[in-house]
């Protein structure tokens, strides 16, 4: 790589988000630390009992890292996710968020697993996953609550670094985006109650701080659940209306007809 290179990766890095086949290697890199894995545990936990509820045909699940999957639990029997790149040895299908190989209104469960953190252009994945949701589908977006402990680490932190790289937007704002879409928010819950420390002596007591945040429902929680409803009607075809014959002039001969009109 010249120096030229180098520099264009290192400003990328700094003031935006780096190519997929790079985010997806820092994203699963951090799911397999200490840190990551009490988060992966905890999203579980509220989202497996969410995910229980839904059915149909197909689900998607759309984030960074296809390795760690969070719709095992649910009922729908097709379940889908994309890799950013293709692997060596992986089945799994090549897509980007932004623009998936899929049909308009062909998935009925979709879940939004930190891709709108991980994005430059979170609108244009929000209408993505839009488009492919079916009138009637159900959505669930995880996000980072930036105003929370985790919100307030990420100002002391690296940006270059997962999570704290992430965009971090608000409830607020993304329920203003679901609105324009149509999109009707069911409820929203949050999680990720203990700190975002990497110390293995306080993670430790990050299931209990967890169990406690939801017993209590706390707003405060470092992420946010929100399940939301697709409202967009299915076009049907209006199809004319013919008015049927009179049963008697319908049913008689045509010779009769003649016949009794001369008589």
């Amino acid at each position: 790589m010249n120096l030229h290179s180098k520099h264009e990766t290192r400003r990328r890095l700094i003031r935006g988000m780096p190519e997929s086949d790079m985010l997806h290697n820092l994203v699963a890199q951090w799911y397999r630390s200490p840190q990551g894995r009490e988060v992966l545990h905890a999203e579980r936990e509220v989202i497996k009992p969410l995910l229980e509820k839904l059915f149909g045909y197909h689900i998607l699940q759309v984030g960074f890292s296809e390795e760690h999957s969070l719709i095992e639990s649910s009922p729908v029997g097709h379940k889908v996710i994309f890799a950013p790149s293709y692997r060596e040895g992986s089945k799994t299908p090549v897509a980007e968020n932004e623009e998936l190989p899929l049909g308009n209104d062909s998935i009925d469960v979709v879940l939004v697993h930190h891709a709108l953190d991980f994005t430059d252009n979170s609108h244009r994945l929000l209408r993505e996953m839009t488009r492919v949701l079916r009138p009637g589908g159900h959505m669930i977006i995880v996000g980072f609550n930036p105003y929370s402990s985790w919100g307030l680490w990420k100002l002391f932190k690296r940006r270059t670094n997962v999570p704290w790289r992430g965009r971090f937007i608000s409830k607020g704002r993304v329920a203003d985006w679901l609105k324009l879409l149509d999109l009707e928010i069911d409820s929203v819950s949050y999680g990720l109650h203990f700190l975002p420390s990497s110390f293995s002596r306080l993670l430790k007591s990050a299931k209990r701080l967890e169990a406690f945040g939801r017993k209590i429902h706390s707003p405060i929680g470092g992420a946010y659940y929100i399940h939301c409803v697709n409202q967009h009607a299915p076009i049907t075809p209006i199809l004319p209306r013919w008015n049927p014959l009179p049963a008697r002039a319908a049913s008689l001969p045509a010779a009769e007809n003649v016949s009794t009109k001369i008589h």
